[in-house]
């Protein structure tokens, strides 16, 4: 049975205050809080065997080996990703993405075209960006339309022969659509295009299953699903890793160093150089351990229904606009209040212990697209509740009636 209340006893910071208020953390689209399973995780990895991996014959490493490579399985599983050898640690989402494009002039030659939506985040812009500069590949966009979802039939007649590959999120952040993915990928591949999905939004809301999506290569970040920072994931095909070159060069990616040549291990070695994040990885493979046991379906419909709430609450608030207010998205809300500047608001709800974000989130061209400075967003977590919602609007009505 789904607890909320027995659930949040088990995240340390929510029993805290912020400015003399209970904490009411809504920013969860930016990174998510901590159970205790976590981090008595990483306390566990530094207190009992802190060691390097792959490279020791003592107990200490061959322990912490053992435990990082099973969150290398246990990742597998979660994703349904056919081998963990196509499980790629990497710092984070953005180091997924551009492990991706830094070598993908192997796939995009002179003159052939990436195609990025309008609703990117800027890590998933800016590392196509350098490439089509690189290579001499044309970016285009595909544009969104006026309720936060993407203009598919433009994205259809942008797909050409000259495609080479399709970068999409498969969730905003800015907005919390969730978008078509699996058409994306299969009118994509129609033109024998590759596809980067950047899932740092679904990875801890929904179940994903990327075998299920056909996704080319697919990017995870750990902190955004109950687990630690500096620690994300990169899935591939096995044989576009394979004709990926390494994004670094150093230890553990080699088979073989002479001063005249060098030969790469193979996967997912090839790709991990130097000392991992092998606390991270260990606290991942507990994260997912415990959203296994709460269950991803139960999380997704318990979001749901905050989301569902928190969208009528907020628009008994006059003045309020939402944007991206569609059927299919994440517990998300972004949204701005008449003229108010949402830095302002944002400011005031703080001094009244509600944590939300405020700004263009990193997506400076979907705020360009809808003419605004920025947004207020309140994003939810399984561990957030009605009542907290409650809170946050009268907070904001508060927050309003001082600016007006």
């Amino acid at each position: 049975m789904f607890d909320v209340q027995k659930i949040r006893q088990q995240f340390p910071i929510l029993q805290r205050e912020v400015n003399g208020k209970p904490l009411i953390y809504f920013d969860n689209a930016a990174t998510s809080q901590k159970p205790q399973a976590v981090i008595d995780a990483i306390v566990k990895y530094y207190s009992h065997y802190n060691a390097n991996i792959h490279r020791g014959v003592h107990a200490l490493s061959q322990e912490a080996t053992d435990l990082f490579e099973q969150a290398r399985e246990k990742t597998r599983a979660f994703f349904n990703i056919p081998q963990a050898k196509q499980v790629i640690f990497t710092s984070g989402n953005t180091h997924s993405i551009n492990a991706v494009a830094s070598g993908a002039h192997v796939f995009v030659s002179k003159g052939d075209e990436v195609i990025v939506s309008a609703v990117e985040h800027h890590s998933n812009i800016v590392p196509w960006q350098m490439l089509c500069e690189k290579v001499g590949a044309v970016l285009k966009v595909i544009p969104v339309l006026d309720d936060g979802t993407l203009d598919m039939k433009t994205y259809s007649n942008l797909l050409s022969n000259k495609t080479a590959f399709v970068v999409v999120n498969h969730i905003s952040n800015a907005l919390g659509v969730t978008n078509p993915v699996k058409e994306i990928i299969k009118q994509a591949h129609e033109f024998n295009a590759l596809v980067l999905v950047d899932g740092a939004q679904s990875c801890g809301h929904m179940t994903v299953d990327v075998q299920a999506l056909d996704a080319d290569f697919y990017t995870m970040a750990g902190h955004k699903m109950c687990g630690p920072t500096g620690i994300g994931v990169l899935y591939g095909k096995e044989d576009l890793l394979n004709q990926l070159p390494p994004y670094q060069g150093g230890g553990e990616m080699i088979d073989q160093v002479t001063f005249e040549h060098t030969t790469y291990a193979g996967l997912p070695h090839k790709f991990e150089a130097g000392t991992p994040n092998i606390a991270g990885g260990i606290a991942l493979g507990a994260a997912i351990d415990y959203l296994n046991e709460i269950g991803m379906d139960n999380i997704a419909t318990y979001e749901n229904e905050l989301l569902e709430y928190g969208t009528a609450q907020l628009k008994t608030i006059p003045g309020v606009t939402i944007l991206g207010e569609v059927t299919d998205k994440a517990a998300v809300i972004s949204f701005v209040v008449d003229k108010l500047h949402p830095y302002d608001i944002g400011t005031i709800v703080d001094k009244l212990g509600v944590a939300v974000r405020t700004g263009h989130h990193c997506a400076q061209p979907v705020m360009d697209r809808f003419q605004i400075p920025g947004t207020i967003r309140a994003s939810f977590a399984f561990y957030n509740t009605k009542e907290e919602i409650d809170i946050m609007v009268q907070a904001l009505q508060r927050a309003v009636n001082m600016l007006a």
